[in-house]
Parts: structure tokens; sequence; C-alpha cells
């Protein structure tokens, strides 16, 4: 990779910006090796990517390797003598490469004839974002390379000859393979085995593994997931009404507000607020009048004598009202139904 890159580099007409993962030292090393062979300078963009820099710095990782320019400096270099190291290699929309790609970076910018080179792969999930800034830098007449085009990126992931190797240093008395799916897993547990580790348990998430005294053993399960930062609150998703919220961005919500008299008969039409629907139906009508009638007539539907039943009143109504909106809409908006008596 570093003999690959060092070639780009030189052959580049402009700025060259190779984005990878933040935690990929080597792959910094070999970026900053293959620019000093170019005769180029280094800027390292994003929190991550210089945090990471400066504590491989500090443990001699990057023995050897020419000091990184500063923001402030880089404005000074020609164009064919920079190359830029930046976070932002899966479309995260507020990292460096995206910024660059809208050209909102307050001191970095690219131009026409520039390389971008994509020293990484996608994970999966995150195609459409990094799609949306190769997309954005392509437009603007910046050259994209990735790792299809030209050997600029090879996988951190050990093989089983370099897991091997680990092995046979550490000679570990237990293995617990993380990371990774099933298949992983069990295929690290059985490479595990076959070296000789007398202990090899094959654990997933939410498992508490007491590791001494005694065996390896699981002991517990843990609450895992995904914890959500709401507003100033902190909570799973059900705890903060995250699918709920998700379901009334796709459908919208409707309130009712049914009135009924001493006789139990509609005093007045049923109140109906809609929020995130249409306005109008296919034929013109208002929505939220074709809802109305909805709720009324569900209301006229049921005898008077089990009106006196405000619990049956308000369901009828929500379901007249939701099944109302789907014949019309396509899609059932969640429905909240009050109902009075005079």
């Amino acid at each position: 990779v570093t003999q690959s890159l060092s070639q780009i580099i030189r052959e580049a007409k402009g700025r060259v910006a190779i984005t990878t993962f933040s935690s990929n030292v080597g792959r910094v090393r070999s970026i900053a090796k293959a620019a000093a062979e170019a005769d180029r300078q280094v800027l390292l963009l994003g929190r991550s990517m210089k945090r990471v820099a400066d504590v491989a710095e500090e443990l001699g990782y990057l023995e050897g390797i020419a000091p990184f320019v500063s923001e402030q400096d880089f404005g000074y270099l020609p164009s064919d003598k920079a190359v830029i190291v930046l976070t932002g290699s899966q479309g995260e929309p507020r990292a460096a490469l995206a910024k660059l790609a809208r050209d909102e970076h307050p001191t970095v910018a690219l131009s026409k004839g520039d390389t971008v080179i994509f020293s990484s792969r996608s994970i999966p999930g995150n195609e459409k974002a990094i799609l949306d800034i190769k997309n954005a830098l392509i437009e603007r007449g910046v050259r994209v390379i990735e790792d299809h085009d030209q050997l600029v990126h090879v996988s951190g992931h050990p093989r089983r000859s370099e897991l091997r190797q680990m092995y046979e240093w550490v000679r570990p008395k237990i293995a617990v393979p993380a990371h990774g799916e099933a298949a992983h897993l069990m295929a690290h547990a059985g490479l595990a085995r076959e070296l000789g580790v007398p202990e090899v348990v094959t654990i997933r998430n939410g498992k508490l593994l007491r590791l001494a005294p005694g065996a390896a053993t699981v002991i517990d399960d843990v609450p895992f997931g995904r914890i959500y930062k709401d507003g100033h609150l902190v909570g799973t998703a059900e705890q903060m009404g995250i699918g709920e919220r998700r379901r009334l961005s796709f459908a919208g919500h409707v309130s009712v507000l049914v009135e009924l008299d001493e006789k139990l008969e509609l005093d007045i039409d049923p109140e109906v607020v809609a929020m995130g629907l249409p306005e109008k139906d296919e034929e013109g009508e208002e929505f939220v009048d074709v809802l109305m009638e909805a709720a009324a007539g569900a209301v006229e539907s049921i005898p008077r004598g089990r009106r006196k039943d405000l619990e049956l009143v308000r369901e009828a109504v929500r379901r007249a009202v939701r099944g109302e909106a789907y014949d019309v809409w396509g899609k059932k908006p969640a429905v909240t139904v009050f109902v009075t008596r005079g």
C-alpha cells in the first residue's frame, strides 16, 4: 500500500487528500512516508485523527516521520506539495471529508484537479452516505480513487496466519473470541482450540464472563444495546420513545375531540387537528373534513344507549379515523381521541 500510495502522490498534479480510519496508525505512517518520498508535507484533519496521532507519537510509533504541518501553515503550501490525511471515510456528515466535500471547512479547501483517496472500505450500512460525498467531490472536479481502482487499502483485520502467530507469542490459558458475527467467532474459537489453548469460551453480547477463580464461566446477563442521548435525557429507544417518534415522522398524528350532550348526541361536529398529513385528498377536499365526517359517522353508528361507554366511543372513532386516512392516503397516522359528555 505504501508503494502504491507513493506512486499516486508523486503523479498527482494538485493536493492529495487521503481518508482512512483514524485508529489505523500504520496507514497514517505509510501515508506520511509516501508523502515524504514525493517531497510533500502532511496535514492531519479531524479531531480523532489528531488525537490518535498525538498518542502514537508519544509511544514512538511515528518515529522518523516528519512533523505534520498546522492548518495555519497549510494555506501557504503549493498544491503540489500538500497531502491531507483526514477523517470521514465512512461518510460521517460532521467529519473533515464531508466538510471539504461541501466546501464548508473554515481553513482548508479542495479544488478542481485535486485527488481524494479512500484508503478504506465501506462498513455495511454506510454506502449511501459515502456515495453522496464521492458524488459531491466529483461534481467539483476532484478525482476520487477507491480500493477497487488501485491498491490504496488492505484490511486491518488479521488473517488466520497472523492470529496463529499472535497465539504463539502470547500462549494464553483462556481465549475469548470477540468482535464479529457468529461465523467469525466460531471460526476463531476453532483456531484457538486447534492451537491448544486450554480454555476457549464463546459468548455473545450481554453475557457476563468470570475468568477466575476456577474455570471461565458465564455467570450473568447484563443489559446491552443502543443508548440514546435525547436532549437532556439518556435512555433506551423504548424509554426515549424513539420508535414512536419514527412512526409519527412517517404517518403524522391526528387529534379528535368528540363532545356528547346530555342525550348522548353529538353536540357539535367533532374537532379534528391533523399534523403531518396532506392538506387535501385526491378530489381536492380538505383532509380534516374527510376525517371529521368519519369521526361523526362512527359516533352515529353506535346505538345511543351504548354511547354511555365513553371508551367504546373513543375506540370506534379512533378506528374510523385511522381507517379513513388509510383508504384516502394509504397510510395510518397515530390517532388520539378525546370524548366528553355534557
